[in-house]
């Protein structure tokens, strides 16, 4: 999911007023812009003006096939969500593993995850950790 450009924010920020005016409200351009920083989750047009400028590094996207590794096993699994999560450049991602994994290391105990939430950043590497520092997940995309 990614944040439209500022030329995209201004324009809807337009056709906001438009169709407020259109009811009877009015509204100026730098509150319309204040109110769809704030649908985007930003606390002001400011940042959101700010972080629509910077290029966006999230390269997959709902549906796609991914790869990659969740507590150190491998797997293969589709996206089934991703959502932006605050203006730092971190998401929310939902996998489905193909074949579930196994999470626990011992050998007389196992636990398996087919489908799995994770916040990671543009690169597609968890924020949270293990307790030896390795990432939760890391993903790339796979076609």
């Amino acid at each position: 999911m990614t944040l439209p450009s500022i030329a995209q924010l201004k324009s809807q920020a337009k056709r906001l007023r438009s169709a407020l005016a259109a009811k009877g409200q009015t509204l100026s351009h730098s509150q319309a812009l204040e109110l769809l920083s704030a649908q985007h989750g930003f606390k002001d047009w400011n940042t959101a003006s700010a972080t629509a400028s910077r290029p966006n590094r999230m390269t997959i996207a709902v549906g796609d096939r991914v790869a990659g590794s969740y507590m150190k096993q491998p797997f293969e699994g589709e996206v089934l969500s991703l959502s932006r999560v605050g203006p730092a450049g971190h998401y929310r991602v939902t996998l489905h593993f193909d074949t579930a994994v196994d999470v626990v290391t011992f050998d007389s105990f196992s636990a398996y995850r087919s489908r799995v939430s994770c916040l990671i950043d543009a690169d597609g590497i968890a924020v949270k950790r293990t307790s030896d520092g390795e990432p939760y997940l890391r993903l790339q995309r796979t076609e």
